[in-house]
């Protein structure tokens, strides 16, 4: 995926900070569960999309194989190119069957925000408090400096999430069969490194091959 940022690795005192700087720091090891990985088994979810309708995964999935991707919010410029990333490769997931959704932990009315700047038309889920990001293993809690950092580049948490923990994904993307095993996974805790969507259809092709047989 091309990307349209400076390098996170751009410091406050680089004379270059552009707008959408932010840390680039990975979340402390000691904060991480065990992440799923290809071959376990995904966990079922429901979730409210951002009208207040709950999405079941089990529902999505009787439907065919499911790409999940799980991003921060409406405030990292990361995500966003990564969301018009994934709405570009759209035609192409679909015409192969899957459905797609986006998980973040932010309030309804970020959700609708994102769905309109990055002119989605797919769901975007909320995860109050990132419970199901923890059920893969992959919800970090910020430390305080780095939260005291976040709070000054203007990216509270708390008010973005409704939600005082100071909890996040780590960016991950998923593809999960109908039988519900996972059988793609990508999960990085550098969140300026997502992987290009169009490496889903060799999997998902497969997948097709699979069903067929």
């Amino acid at each position: 995926m091309p990307s349209k940022l400076p390098s996170c690795r751009e410091s406050p005192g680089s004379g270059r900070r552009p707008n959408s700087w932010q840390p680039c720091i990975a979340p402390p090891k000691s904060s991480l569960r065990p992440v799923r990985r290809s071959g376990d088994t995904a966990p079922d979810f429901t979730l409210n999309d951002p009208e207040g309708k709950p999405v079941f995964s089990r529902e999505l999935l009787s439907r065919g194989p499911l790409v999940v991707s799980f991003y921060r919010g409406i405030w990292c410029p990361y995500c966003n190119l990564d969301l018009q990333a994934l709405q570009a490769a759209l035609s192409d997931i679909t015409a192969r069957g899957a459905s797609v959704v986006a998980i973040s932990p932010q309030t309804a009315a970020n959700s609708r925000k994102s769905l309109r700047n990055n002119k989605l038309t797919f769901p975007i889920l909320s995860d109050v408090r990132s419970e199901v990001a923890n059920a893969f293993g992959i919800r970090f809690k910020l430390p305080d400096y780095l939260a005291e950092l976040y709070k000054q580049f203007g990216n509270n948490l708390p008010i973005f999430n409704n939600d005082p923990s100071w909890v996040l994904p780590m960016p991950a993307r998923y593809v999960i069969d109908i039988d519900g095993i996972i059988a793609y996974s990508e999960v990085n805790p550098d969140y300026t490194q997502r992987p290009d969507p169009s490496e889903l259809l060799p999997v998902l092709d497969r997948l097709g091959v699979n069903q067929a047989a």
